[in-house]
């Protein structure tokens, strides 16, 4: 019983999914980020897109605009 056994036993599968899974895992960790840098809205556009909407008043609006200045 040597290496041929293991591939024919199916034995081979349990470590296939561990590697899947983690390939998967690096993927989600850092695969994505890349993803999202892309898409990124600055956080004065937010900012002014909430004043826009009427959520906050010309004087919050003025602060959090120094803040992020």
């Amino acid at each position: 019983m040597g290496h041929e056994y293991f591939w024919m036993s199916g034995m081979w599968v349990f470590p296939s999914v561990g590697l899947l899974i983690v390939i998967s895992i690096l993927y989600l960790i850092f695969g994505r980020k890349h993803y999202y840098t892309n898409n990124d809205v600055s956080a004065l556009e937010i900012l002014k897109k909430r004043y826009a909407k009427g959520d906050i008043s010309k004087e919050e609006f003025h602060e959090m605009k120094k803040e992020l200045e």
